[in-house]
């Protein structure tokens, strides 16, 4: 999924940034300019949280599942897309701003980024 995402956004002419669970530089996907070593495993999915303006989650499972609890704990919005749908005490949660496909849910990350204060 990440790889798709870097192809993408280098392909927009953007710069990317692989936050990595290990040591090695060279475990970044071809697509990544700045890869950010952090030997931290999962404990790294905090940092992926607290570096951007919004999250957008797809699919995933626990590591996905922690950087949603992450993003909504801090006040981050979180985009979801085919991911977890969150309840809390037998209710459906609404924190998780839900997304049809992957152009609506760039949009509206970018629309909650933009009006984070």
């Amino acid at each position: 999924m990440m790889e798709a995402v870097c192809r993408g956004a280098k392909s927009a002419g953007g710069t990317t940034i692989g936050i990595l669970p290990g040591d090695d530089p060279k475990s970044a996907n071809p697509w990544v300019d700045v890869p950010i070593c952090t030997g931290m495993g999962h404990a790294r999915n905090v940092i992926v949280v607290r570096t951007g303006r919004a999250v957008i989650a797809v699919g995933g499972a626990y590591g996905t599942l922690s950087e949603i609890g992450h993003a909504l704990s801090d006040g981050i919005p979180v985009i979801g897309l085919k991911t977890w749908a969150m309840s809390r005490s037998g209710h459906d949660d609404d924190g998780v701003i839900v997304a049809s496909d992957a152009e609506d849910a760039v949009e509206k990350a970018i629309q909650a980024a933009n009006g984070r204060t």
